[in-house]
Parts: C-alpha cells; sequence; structure tokens
C-alpha cells in the first residue's frame, strides 16, 4: 500500500501597503560591521546597541513582519545577522525585533544584492566604507566647531586684554 503525502501550500499577503510602508522611508543608518565575531561576541563588541527594546525608538517588528515588509525570507535575514550585516536586539524570550533603523539597513542591503550584483562580502565593504564615511563627516564637523570656538575665545581673550590694559593705562596715569 504506497501513501501520497499532498503538500500543503502557504501564501504570504504581500499587499502594497504592508511591503513599503511611508514611515521607513529617510535616510539609510550606518553601523560599523564585525564580521569574524560570533553573534554573542558582536552583541558585547557593539555597546551603543543595547540589548532591550527600550532604546529603540520607532516601532519593533519580528522576523516575520520584517521578512514581509522587505520581501524577503526570514532565513535570509538570519542569515545576515550571522554574518554581522544587521544585530537586532532581542527579547526575552529571545525573539528578534528589528526596528525601522534596521529595515532602512535591511533595504541597502537588499538592494547592494539583488539590484547591484554584490555578494555580501562586497555589501560589508561598502557598509564599512559608509560607516567611515559618517565617522569622518563628524570628525570634520567637530572640528568646525572646535576652530569656531577656538576663533570666539580668541575674540574674547583680546577683549578682556584690551579692558586690562586700558584699566592698567587709567591706573598708570592716576
Amino acid at each position: 500500500m504506497v501513501v501520497k503525502r499532498q503538500r500543503r501550500q502557504v501564501r504570504l499577503d504581500l499587499s502594497p501597503a504592508m511591503s513599503s510602508p511611508s514611515h521607513l522611508a529617510g535616510p539609510i543608518p550606518v553601523r560599523s560591521v564585525q564580521p569574524s565575531a560570533t553573534g554573542t561576541q558582536r552583541r558585547k563588541a557593539n555597546p551603543e546597541r543595547k540589548e532591550t527594546s527600550d532604546s529603540v525608538e520607532g516601532g519593533l517588528y519580528i522576523i516575520s513582519v520584517a521578512a514581509r515588509l522587505l520581501e524577503m525570507h526570514p532565513q535570509t535575514l538570519r542569515k545576515y545577522e550571522r554574518v554581522g550585516l544587521v544585530i537586532p536586539p532581542r527579547t526575552g524570550g529571545m525573539l528578534r525585533l528589528y526596528s525601522s533603523e534596521d529595515i532602512a539597513r535591511l533595504r541597502l542591503i537588499k538592494h547592494l544584492v539583488d539590484d547591484l550584483g554584490l555578494n555580501l562580502a562586497g555589501v560589508e565593504f561598502v557598509l564599512d566604507m559608509l560607516s567611515r564615511l559618517h565617522q569622518v563627516r563628524e570628525r570634520v564637523t567637530a572640528l568646525e566647531e572646535a576652530r569656531q570656538l577656538k576663533e570666539m575665545a580668541g575674540r574674547e581673550l583680546e577683549a578682556m586684554l584690551a579692558i586690562l590694559i586700558t584699566a592698567f593705562d587709567q591706573v598708570a596715569e592716576e
């Protein structure tokens, strides 16, 4: 006797409203990547990222919802986490919680892989370069602010020196 099993077909509802919400548009966040570390080491190595949902502003999405939003398979999201391209915080029950920042980062990764044909090493390189550019921009901004502060302090010191010289000249005349 031969028993044939029938496969169940599962269909996902990827309506346009779910695939590209308007509140997820905006600048793409950049974060440095730790490629050779294990998941636990990556979470310890990234102090800017906390393990609780309190540190994340905006929406939080579990992996199935994030996969629908991105039109990706959940296993792809797990792979990207394993490689270190994205590090979502986890709940007490170890559920991954993807923030709007993570979704935007994953959209960039998807664009780099699907549209530009980069492999994961290329994606990692591009994200690292974007991270470095962001750091350089922050340093340039800080240096510009320091230069402006130095100029302002110099003007204030010159004004104070002028006041002291004037006061000294008045005392010397008396």
